[in-house]
C-alpha cells in the first residue's frame, strides 16, 4: 500500500509515538511506501524527528501546519498538506490530532483519496472551554467526518465523547489501542538500583512520579498540593517529575517557596526509549490530567508493575481496575487523590499486589504490532469497500 500519515506536530508524546510506530511498521514489516506529513516540532516539548529519520520513516515536513489557530498559516497548512499527498498519490490517508487532522481529511476527500482514517487520541474540546471556540470545534470535527471512511478511537470513551458531541454515528467508530514497545517495560525493573542511585534516591525512600508534559490541564498543581500533605504527614516520600513544558518555571518557583526543593526531582524531557528506565525507579505513579484520550502512561506503568493513582478521566477507567490495578480516583478531588497515594506508599504488599497484577495481559493488548495489524485491516476492508 501507499500509506501517507498527517499529523500537526512530532513532539514527545503518546499520539506522536503512536504515529511514529505505525510508520515503522508500515515500512519495515509491510514493506508499504510511507510518507509522514507533519508540521515543525517547535517547543519544549521534545521532538521525534530525528527518531522518524533514523528508523527509515520518510517525512515531509510542512512549516505553516501550526498547532495554533492562524487563519492565514491554516489555509497555507491545507494546499501545502493537499500537495504532498497528490504528490504521494497515497491509497490510504490517517491523520491524527486536531488541525491535522481536519486539514489532512478534507485536503485527501478533494483528492479522492480512496481510503480516509482519522484517529482520535483526545477529544478536541473540554468543558472548561468558552461556548464559541467548542462550538466551533464540534462543527469542524463534524465536517471532517463526513469527509472520512472511518473514524478510529483509542478508547471506547472517546467513541463516547465524539457520538455524544454529534460529531458521528456510533457506526463510524472503531476502537484500536493505542500500541507501544512493551518488552522494555516488562524487563523495567532491572534498571532500579541504577536508577535510584543515579537520581539520588535513598533505598527506604518512596518515590511517586508523574510523567507528561508540564502543561496546562495536565494536574501537575494538584500531583503537588497531595505531595506536599504526604510530606508534611513525614512520610518518607519523593516526587520524579518526567516531561517540560512552559509550566516549568512557575512549578519550580512553587516548589521552591514550599520548601520541597530536596524532595522533588524534575528530570526533564526523557527520550521514549528510557521510559521504562525511569519507571524502574518509581514505587508509584500518578497521573492527574483533566483532559487525556488514553494516556500511555498507565498501561506503560502497570506493564512495568507499578500501580497507578489516576483522575478517573476518558478512557483510564479501560486500563486501570480500581482497587486491582491501581485507584481511579474522580477528576480534581485532591483530598482523594492523597489517600490513595498515602494508602500505597504506606503499604508495600499492596503496591507489589496491584503493580503485578494484569501486567502481562495488558502488554498483549497494547503491544504495537496488534495495533498495526488490526489498522491494517481496516485499510485493507476499506479499499476492497471502494474497488468493489
Amino acid at each position: 500500500m501507499r500509506i501517507a500519515h498527517v499529523i500537526t506536530r512530532m513532539i514527545l508524546g503518546g499520539a506522536q509515538e503512536n504515529t511514529l510506530l505505525c510508520c515503522r511498521d508500515h515500512v519495515h514489516r509491510y514493506k508499504d511506501d510511507v510518507l509522514l506529513v507533519t508540521g515543525p516540532a517547535e517547543g519544549p516539548e521534545g521532538s521525534l524527528l530525528e527518531r522518524a529519520a533514523r528508523e527509515g520513516v520518510p517525512t515531509a515536513i510542512l512549516p505553516d501546519l501550526v498547532r495554533e489557530i492562524h487563519p492565514w498559516h491554516d489555509v497555507k497548512a491545507y494546499f501545502a498538506v493537499r500537495s504532498a499527498l497528490a504528490a504521494f498519490r497515497p491509497d490510504v490517508v490517517h491523520t491524527h490530532s486536531a488541525k491535522a487532522g481536519v486539514l489532512g481529511r478534507m485536503a485527501a476527500w478533494s483528492l479522492g483519496v480512496p481510503a480516509i482514517v482519522h484517529t482520535v487520541h483526545g477529544a478536541p474540546w473540554y468543558p472548561a472551554q468558552n461556548f464559541v471556540s467548542q462550538g466551533l470545534i464540534r462543527w469542524a470535527e463534524w465536517y471532517a467526518a463526513r469527509h472520512c471512511h472511518q473514524l478510529v478511537s483509542v478508547a471506547d470513551a472517546m467513541t463516547e465523547q465524539m457520538v455524544a458531541g454529534g460529531v458521528a454515528p456510533r457506526e463510524k467508530f472503531v476502537t484500536v489501542w493505542s500500541g507501544m514497545e512493551v518488552e522494555p517495560f516488562l524487563a523495567a525493573e532491572q534498571h532500579r538500583a541504577r536508577m535510584r542511585e543515579e537520581l539520588g534516591f535513598a533505598p527506604e525512600e518512596i518515590v511517586i512520579g508523574k510523567i507528561g508534559r508540564l502543561f496546562e490541564l495536565k494536574g501537575h498543581d494538584d500531583v503537588l498540593s497531595s505531595f506536599e500533605s504526604l510530606e508534611l504527614a513525614g512520610l518518607p516520600v519523593r516526587l520524579l517529575l518526567i516531561g517540560d513544558g512552559i509550566l516549568r518555571e512557575s512549578l519550580e518557583q512553587r516548589v521552591h517557596e514550599r520548601g520541597l526543593t530536596g524532595k522533588v526531582t524534575f528530570a526533564g524531557l526523557v527520550a521514549p526509549e528510557r521510559i521504562p528506565e525511569f519507571l524502574s525507579a518509581m514505587d508509584v505513579v500518578v497521573h492527574a490530567s483533566l483532559r487525556e484520550g488514553l494516556a500511555r502512561v498507565l498501561p506503560q506503568s502497570l506493564i512495568a508493575g507499578k500501580p497507578v493513582v489516576t483522575y478517573d478521566v476518558d478512557g483510564a477507567r479501560e486500563v486501570v481496575t480500581n482497587g486491582e490495578t491501581g485507584f481511579l480516583i474522580p477528576a480534581g478531588d485532591v483530598a482523594g487523590l492523597t489517600a490513595a497515594l498515602r494508602q500505597l506508599v504506606s503499604d508495600p504488599a499492596l503496591r507489589v499486589r496491584l503493580g503485578q497484577s494484569h501486567r502481562h495481559e495488558l502488554a498483549e493488548r497494547f503491544r504495537y504490532e496488534t495495533m498495526t495489524d488490526r489498522l491494517r485491516e481496516i485499510y485493507t476492508r476499506l479499499l476492497a469497500k471502494q474497488s468493489s
